[in-house]
């Protein structure tokens, strides 16, 4: 018999029953865990939450208690050597249920509720999740509420927990009106019990702040930004307006002079307002310092929003206020949506109006502008048409002759521009022609220059490059014999080109091809180790179309009288003179300086040799006969 058992007949299978719905589970202790220690990224967030919930309670009691018109209040007070926070209000306080309902609930904020009425005056909240309260377990060990409720005002209820996870609450006596919140501070974060530290914290995050704060006998944002006044319709002078915008941007600026601001109002799609400034701090073509603070409703949410700033402002500062910008649970970054798409056009159109005006109509701040910023600049303007043409005439290009404004450089409708470093030929050729030549290869300059030529038609000769050196040394024809000769007397293994200067002084010239050099260190084996590796691959896909045969050409000057004398001895047939060409090879060495010694050259110390002994024979006295 087999030991293999037949397979069974499979039976027809019944239809399928429906798929009962499950509940998803939440286990409270992790979800704590993740929302109290891991949401925020510094302790002293949890001081701003509790001051933010402290703002909404004043502003609910103003839409919901017609009888109160005193002034809204929320003091800070601390204790170093006892290690307490008290943080007090005189807002709409909460009843006994509302106790359960919101400060004991996740996610259930009652800001959000009444955002949602959309009652006059309900813009102005700013809290909008339900989990600010959660962040006072980060930095207490035990947290104490006491309230009273305008709805309840002979009642009063106290909250303690020391996790968050489990709570009381009891009857007390009635205070007045609103919340009182202690925190017992954990060993960890005592430090937010300092005055010192607690001042520095409450006066950056609360500057905006609509309610007072007060901590220490001050009232920590007694000045309302600049721009607060000019949107409630209050009539201020300019000057007056000039001088409270510049001590608002120095006060804000945390690390460099102002030299001038420019206000941001709302616009279009943003309601964004506020300043932006330039920074003294002198900056460099990569140098980015931007820095812009954000305020939603009054209360600082991001400190780093430099990317509202446009990545060429690498010198600008700033400050701006918004009511639609929407914050992420942490409240420490903005939502990429359509609001922040909006404000970041906003503020970039902002930004460039109001340099335009500084152009116009601030002459000693639109100087110091373009004296410390000047290279940072010149990138800006390639980044931006309406920056360019309001730069194009007034910041300054390094060159062979030092920084000078484009319009200097015009000779003759023409540009000279040097793609090679500082050092090599073209600057003992363009000081010898008494000509300007534009460093290309420092920050923007290239780049600048070729938009500059396109808009003015002005003629670029980019020297340095095949195309540039055919028009400053249009080629020309010799016979071959003759072409011959000179590789044999004056080349050291260059490419020969007969040709017609721009200045009839100049003998002849020896230019490394730019190009082929670039590919060369590019293609070298050890460039990996000088640039990433995506870089290297986009750089050696640019340089593949480049001809590196010929690494330098050997521009001989048909008009130069030199050439023009020598030219016509090997016509004739006489000897040319040694010393001759001695002197023009140790001329062709010396044109070369900065290490740019051409393949093939003799050492320099032979061709002084050289030189030295032609001019003996000059002057030695002639024969006798």
């Amino acid at each position: 018999m087999s030991d293999i058992s037949p397979i069974p007949t499979p039976s027809t299978p019944s239809a399928p029953s429906a798929p009962a719905l499950q509940t998803t589970q939440v286990h409270l202790d992790g979800l704590f865990d993740v929302l109290a220690k891991h949401l925020y990224s510094t302790p002293v967030v949890a001081v701003r939450e509790l001051i933010q919930n402290a703002h909404d309670s004043i502003s609910r009691r103003r839409l919901e208690d017609p009888t109160f018109t005193e002034p809204g209040r929320i003091d800070v007070l601390a204790d170093e050597a006892a290690q307490t926070l008290v943080i007090r209000d005189n807002g709409s306080g909460l009843t006994e249920p509302e106790l359960h309902r919101y400060l004991a609930t996740l996610g259930n904020g009652y800001t959000r509720q009444l955002r949602a009425s959309q009652k006059e005056g309900s813009d102005e909240l700013i809290g909008l999740f339900g989990l600010g309260f959660l962040s006072a377990f980060v930095v207490a060990e035990q947290v104490l509420v006491n309230s009273t409720s305008y709805q309840s005002p002979g009642e009063g209820w106290r909250y303690r927990s020391s996790d968050g996870r489990r709570y009381v609450v009891q009857a007390i006596d009635a205070r007045p009106v609103g919340t009182e919140i202690h925190l017992a501070m954990r060993s960890d974060f005592n430090h937010l019990c300092s005055a010192g530290v607690l001042k520095k914290v409450l006066g950056r995050y609360c500057a905006l702040l609509r309610e007072p704060l007060w901590f220490d006998d001050e009232c920590v944002n007694a000045e309302p930004p600049p721009w607060r006044a000019t949107a409630d319709g209050v009539v201020v002078h300019p000057t007056v307006l000039q001088r409270q915008r510049m001590a608002f941007a120095a006060r804000m600026e945390r690390h460099f002079e102002p030299i001038c601001v420019i206000p941001v109002e709302p616009e279009g799609d943003s309601d964004a307002r506020g300043l932006l400034w330039v920074q003294d701090g002198a900056t460099y073509g990569t140098s980015d310092n931007r820095h812009l603070s954000v305020y939603v409703r009054g209360m600082l949410l991001d400190d780093e929003a430099r990317d509202l700033l446009p990545v060429w402002a690498g010198f600008i500062g700033g400050v701006i206020e918004s009511n639609a910008l929407t914050p992420t649970a942490s409240r420490e970054d903005l939502q990429r949506d359509g609001a922040y798409q909006a404000t970041r056009a906003h503020i970039q159109d902002a930004l460039i109006r109001g340099l335009a005006e500084l152009s116009r109509s601030q002459a000693p701040a639109w100087s110091r502008l373009l004296t410390r910023h000047n290279e940072a600049l010149l990138g800006a303007a390639l980044c931006e048409e309406e920056l360019f043409s309001m730069l194009a005439d007034a910041v300054r290009l390094p060159t062979s002759q030092g920084d000078l404004p484009v319009r200097s450089l015009v000779r003759e409708g023409r540009i000279h521009l040097s793609l090679g470093q500082s050092g090599g030929f073209e600057d003992v050729l363009f000081r010898a022609l008494q000509v300007p030549v534009a460093r290309g290869d420092r920050y923007a300059v290239a780049g600048f220059l070729r938009q500059f030529v396109r808009e003015r038609g002005v003629q670029l000769i980019e020297i340095g490059t095949a195309a540039g050196n055919a028009r400053m040394f249009r080629p020309d024809d010799l016979p071959e014999s003759e072409l011959a000769w000179l590789r044999e007397h004056l080349a050291w293994g260059e490419l020969v080109v007969p040709a017609r200067f721009l200045s009839p002084e100049l003998p002849l010239i020896a230019v490394p091809d730019r190009e082929a050099q670039l590919k060369a260190r590019l293609d070298a084996d050890d460039a990996k180790k000088r640039m990433a590796g995506a870089a290297l691959s986009l750089a050696r896909a640019f340089t593949q179309r480049i001809d590196a045969s010929v690494s330098a050409r050997l521009y001989v000057n048909l008009d130069n009288p030199a050439i023009q004398a020598l030219l016509q001895s090997h016509r004739e047939g006489r000897a040319v003179p040694a010393h001759a060409v001695a002197l023009l090879r140790s001329f062709k060495a010396i044109m070369a300086p900065g290490g740019e010694e051409l393949k093939g050259q003799p050492p320099l110390v032979d061709l002084l040799s050289d030189f030295s002994q032609a001019v003996a024979v000059l002057c030695a006295p002639p024969a006798a006969s």
